[in-house]
């Protein structure tokens, strides 16, 4: 199985009341919280440009107390600062 296949995808709400459907690329702590980067390449198709997404992971309980997660944006500010920190992060893996 590849790496691609193993990624959870998931769909949230675009601002426009779009749906997107988005794949977990990886998660990342920054300052004390976690993070998710998310992508809009699926693999469903070929396409040039790809967009990500930085987004504050919320731990939640379920109704049955299952440990769930919540997906909450960032402001331009911090998500410019997350931005930096994954393109290290990545730069670092591939050395």
């Amino acid at each position: 199985m590849s790496e691609r296949e193993e990624l959870d995808i998931i769909e949230l709400e675009g601002e426009d009341g779009a749906v997107l459907k988005l794949c977990v690329e990886r998660y990342f702590f920054y300052n004390g919280d976690e993070y998710v980067l998310l992508s809009d390449d699926c693999g469903q198709d070929d396409r040039e440009e790809i967009s990500h997404y930085v987004m504050k992971v919320q731990p939640l309980e379920g109704e049955d107390g299952e440990e769930m997660e919540e997906f909450v944006p960032v402001d331009e500010e911090l998500m410019d600062q997350l931005i930096q920190v994954v393109e290290a992060s990545w730069e670092e893996e591939e050395e």
